[in-house]
């Protein structure tokens, strides 16, 4: 196990700069999808995770593993984007017995237009800023901390004795 020890004053505030920077972004990322787009961050989640899904639609349950919801909160917010006339529910599988939620015309060019307005604000906030070295610090470090908080499955499931 690492050593405990206190945070420096300046490693705090290194932590609350960061801190602020994400929630400033994402702050105006979000107002940029509702400004421009007319939709929430969580309608824009659903439209980009069926956008991508192979014939633009999928089963109910993998859009909640997909984004890493609730099935309520997926139900809930398929439910209100229904209403919107973004997506709609439709047969899926072989035997068509599965519940599947697919994306109506109308969620396509929603999704189409958001994907375009939404990576214009990324660029705009994020990218742009940044300098070549910049980026790929931050990719490095990124990675680095994705693969110290989310271990890759293949590190769990390549071990000899990871199947007993």
């Amino acid at each position: 196990m690492a050593e405990t020890r206190a945070l420096e004053p300046d490693e705090w505030e290194l932590w609350d700069s960061w801190m602020r920077a994400q929630r400033l972004l994402a702050r105006e990322l979000e107002r940029g999808l509702q400004r421009d787009c007319g939709i929430s961050k969580a309608e824009f989640s659903v439209l980009v995770t069926l956008w991508q899904a192979p014939g633009r639609e999928m089963r109910v349950g993998e859009l909640s593993e997909s984004l890493d919801w609730e099935k309520s909160r997926v139900s809930h917010q398929l439910t209100r984007m229904e209403n919107r006339g973004f997506v709609e529910r439709t047969p899926y599988g072989a035997d068509g017995r599965r519940a599947g939620i697919g994306l109506t015309d109308k969620g396509r060019r929603a999704a189409q237009s958001a994907i375009l307005v939404h990576g214009c604000n990324i660029r705009r906030y994020f990218l742009d800023p940044l300098t070549p070295q910049q980026a790929a610090d931050l990719r490095a470090w990124s990675g680095q901390m994705i693969d110290r908080i989310e271990p890759r499955c293949s590190e769990t499931t390549d071990r000899p004795d990871a199947a007993q």
